[in-house]
């Protein structure tokens, strides 16, 4: 253990920022993928003041966002070295795991045993069983599932089992049951990257996904950052389903959020805990609300909203240091509705000097031993390097 530089590091993913394809985008089938740019341009332009002054406009051309960088930023790119482009290997690459086999992915659905073992346990048939929209197979099935009580099952172009409900018929604790023995059923071959419960309410013509969705996750192969920071006496907070993805490793306390401002409010809360501390946090609705649907108005009206909510994280830190990044895409202006390969941005307020180009890591990996170094943790034996000497706050180790 070293020395802390800053007392307390927030961590804010934006889930599916992405900012251009990542250099093998060709065999994802995303070329032309660019997240944040395509969406700015299919809307006009968008207003982000307060991301333009940490450099956004300096990674790819987003409309409405000026080239610039202010004092006390840094800004760079950082590349995904897993394979695959889900959240899962995403935020594990991030805190120094690296995974050289893909999660398995469904295009044609689960395999009818599979299907025929979870079906027994939980004692019902499902309904689906496909790839799809969340939205769009609630909208089809969901008025069958009011009358039979059968669980809607589907999956996407990501490692995900999902099971969809209708809070009227099945309550929470026996969907998050439910997730549990899917997740218990999905081994060997067939381990997917998560299980999700996705609840759902209102009528027919009118049902809507509601907040309590949680992803159960497959426990990362080893310790990650996570562990180490708190073996340092740091504070591992997450927010949002952070908590789910690292299946509570490594993490010190958790809340769920309900939107991208619920889990703004609780990192600021997290940040005014005394001593040490890390403060993970993801905002989901950029993926699940407007990149998974093909929204780019509502892509754009959530990126201006998290921008007008950036001076009071700002502010918060106190001394500290917060970094923003995503961890895939998810591009609302392509034909598919799935994650997309691109690289994502590194974004740094709380910083003297500056402003600080990091350049283009070759690993999502950068960040945590950058996080950990930061707390004055010992990154050594996972994946990445620091880049706390670009920042102008201390030597590197």
């Amino acid at each position: 253990m070293t020395a802390a530089l800053v007392p307390r590091v927030l961590v804010v993913v934006c889930d599916s920022w992405g900012v251009g394809g990542a250099p093998d985008v060709a065999v994802y089938g995303d070329e032309g993928s660019d997240t944040l740019a395509n969406t700015a341009e299919a809307v006009g332009g968008i207003r982000a003041p307060n991301l333009a002054a940490l450099g956004l406009g300096m990674l790819t051309g987003i409309r409405g966002i000026e080239v610039t960088a202010a004092p006390g930023s840094a800004h760079g790119r950082a590349t995904e070295r897993s394979a695959g482009k889900d959240t899962t290997t995403g935020h594990w690459e991030m805190m120094g795991i690296r995974l050289d086999e893909p999660f398995p992915l469904y295009p044609e659905g689960f395999p009818p045993d599979l299907i025929a073992a979870f079906e027994k346990e939980i004692g019902r048939k499902v309904l689906g069983n496909r790839p799809a929209s969340g939205t769009e197979i609630i909208a089809e099935l969901g008025e069958e599932h009011l009358r039979t009580g059968r669980p809607i099952v589907y999956t996407s172009g990501d490692s995900v089992f999902q099971i969809a409900a209708h809070k009227s018929v099945v309550p929470l604790p026996s969907l998050y049951e439910w997730s549990r023995v899917a997740r218990r059923l999905l081994t060997g071959p067939d381990t997917v990257g998560r299980v999700i419960a996705r609840p759902f309410e209102g009528e027919p013509g009118a049902f809507v996904r509601s907040p309590e969705r949680r992803d159960f996750s497959v426990p990362p192969p080893g310790p990650t950052i996570l562990d180490r920071l708190q073996e340092a006496g740091v504070a591992v907070l997450g927010v949002g389903k952070i908590q789910d993805i690292f299946s509570g490793q490594g993490i010190s306390e958790a809340r769920y959020s309900d939107s991208n401002d619920h889990g703004v409010d609780l990192s600021l809360e997290y940040l005014r805990r005394p001593g040490p501390t890390f403060v993970f946090t993801n905002l989901v609705d950029f993926d699940s609300k407007y990149g998974h649907r093909n929204d780019p108005p509502g892509y754009a009206a959530c990126i201006e909203a998290f921008d007008r909510r950036l001076p009071e994280l700002i502010e918060g830190l106190d001394g500290g240091v917060m970094l923003i990044t995503g961890d895939h895409g998810c591009d609302p202006t392509t034909p598919p509705t799935d994650h997309s390969r691109e690289r994502t941005p590194l974004l740094v307020a709380g910083l003297e000097g500056g402003p600080h180009d990091v350049g283009t890591r070759g690993t999502f990996a950068d960040l945590g031993q950058t996080v950990a170094e930061l707390l004055g943790a010992d990154g050594g034996g996972l994946e990445g390097q620091s880049f706390v000497h670009l920042l102008g706050i201390g030597g590197s180790r």
